[in-house]
């Protein structure tokens, strides 16, 4: 078939409309009124509401689970507005000012997605006898209180592409808090698998959970829990640990996909457990580790640096500080116990968000932590969060907005 196009004749009056263009443009330009041109896009405002940079927050009830240790904070936008969607097994990453130092502690979110859609999200703290921030926390925060936190980060969620239709969850502790949110989730439709938790505690009273989760059992029977008590030995408990034996008596017939989430004692048995199953790579899958505690332990760490304290220099734009850096903790809590305030989030070294650049010094990253990309370990990039000094050390850190 033939095609048919017209062409315009192209002369000398062509040319002069050309050629006037740009004196044309600026005298409209000129004619305009030099008011500020305000315009708001839907894709731009549907997008800061989905992924803010951080979310103002007061906490709305605080739940307390008893002898479990362990508290609930429900929080709702400081404005009232609505509060982005996320997927269950994510976390929050709460901004704090303890004791005059700027830290942040991610915590799983344990209420369901659909909390979300009505303007309530929560997470769950548990007590932490030693440590720094939950203690504080659980003592501390009260109902009206302000509180910054980040988006709702991390891929430790269900995703059909990925995983088996059947997941066995394995938890120990406060690390059943992200798998009460997928429970609920399974619960209100919001996810569809079949979801089998493996919980361990130490004894019935400190279960953390307990009424919640036979609610959610009694009228869902998708989820399905088997507590195992360590300390104590109780009808209808499994006792002990987590082993590859367990694992197999409650596995789901056909392929299933293994979630795990405990303290650093449970991931540090588990693990080698879990390998003993043979299951691909691919179908078991962890939260974040955390930093390990005792980095002295790990391999190829210089004994001769063991109880150190190092200097620290850390450049933030054009303000410099001066901060002690011991050599058993992460670079990132001596930034903070000096009071600087620095991004992070995961705290784990998988993120980036704490990404600084070394200037200098000698730095130690466990490999169980080794987050980063290829191009910063060559061009000495480094995640605080996870990295411990081997010498004084001259630190890039960016600036924290919030």
């Amino acid at each position: 078939m033939a095609l048919n196009v017209k062409v315009g004749l192209f002369g000398p009056f062509d040319m002069l409309k050309f050629k006037n263009m740009a004196k044309t443009r600026e005298k409209t330009i000129q004619a305009a009124p030099a008011n500020e041109i305000v315009a708001e896009y839907a894709i731009n405002r549907n997008a800061k509401a989905l992924h803010p940079d951080f979310l103002p927050l007061v906490v709305e009830n605080i739940i307390d689970h008893g002898n479990a240790c362990a508290k609930t904070f429900v929080f709702k936008k400081a404005d009232g507005g609505a509060l982005p969607y996320f997927r269950a097994g994510q976390y929050l990453s709460l901004k704090l000012d303890l004791d005059g130092s700027k830290v942040s502690r991610p915590y799983s979110i344990s209420s369901g997605p659909k909390d979300a859609l009505e303007g309530r999200i929560a997470v769950s703290v548990r007590a932490n006898p030693g440590g720094f921030a939950a203690d504080r926390i659980l003592s501390g925060l009260k109902v009206g209180d302000a509180v910054t936190a980040s988006a709702p980060e991390g891929n430790f969620y269900y995703d059909e592409l990925r995983d088996a239709k059947s997941v066995l969850a394995l938890a120990g502790g406060s690390g059943i808090t992200p798998f009460l949110s997928m429970a609920r989730a399974i619960r209100d439709g919001i996810e569809d698998f079949s979801l089998t938790i493996l919980f361990g505690s130490r004894m019935r009273e400190t279960v953390l959970f307990a009424d919640e989760f036979e609610k959610i059992t009694a009228s869902c029977p998708k989820v399905k829990v088997v507590h195992i008590l360590s300390d104590e030995e109780a009808e209808g408990y499994e006792h002990g640990f987590i082993t590859a034996e367990l694992i197999r008596k409650y596995a789901p017939e056909g392929e299933y996909s293994i979630f795990l989430c405990g303290p650093e004692a449970m991931y540090r048995f588990v693990m080698p457990e879990i390998e003993k199953l043979g299951l691909p790579r691919r179908l078991v899958r962890r939260e974040m580790l955390g930093v390990t505690k005792n980095v002295a332990a790990q391999p190829g760490y210089p004994a001769d640096c063991a109880g150190k304290v190092f200097h620290g220099t850390v450049r933030q734009g054009a303000a410099e500080y001066a901060v002690d850096v011991r050599a058993d903790e992460p670079i990132l809590v001596a930034i903070e116990r000096a009071g600087i305030k620095a991004p992070s989030r995961c705290r784990s070294g998988e993120c980036g968000w704490c990404r600084s650049k070394l200037v200098s010094g000698e730095v130690y990253c466990p490999a169980e932590n080794e987050g980063r990309r290829h191009s910063d370990k060559v061009n000495g990039y480094i995640h605080p969060c996870s990295t411990f000094a081997l010498s004084d050390i001259v630190l890039e850190v960016p600036g924290e907005f919030y």
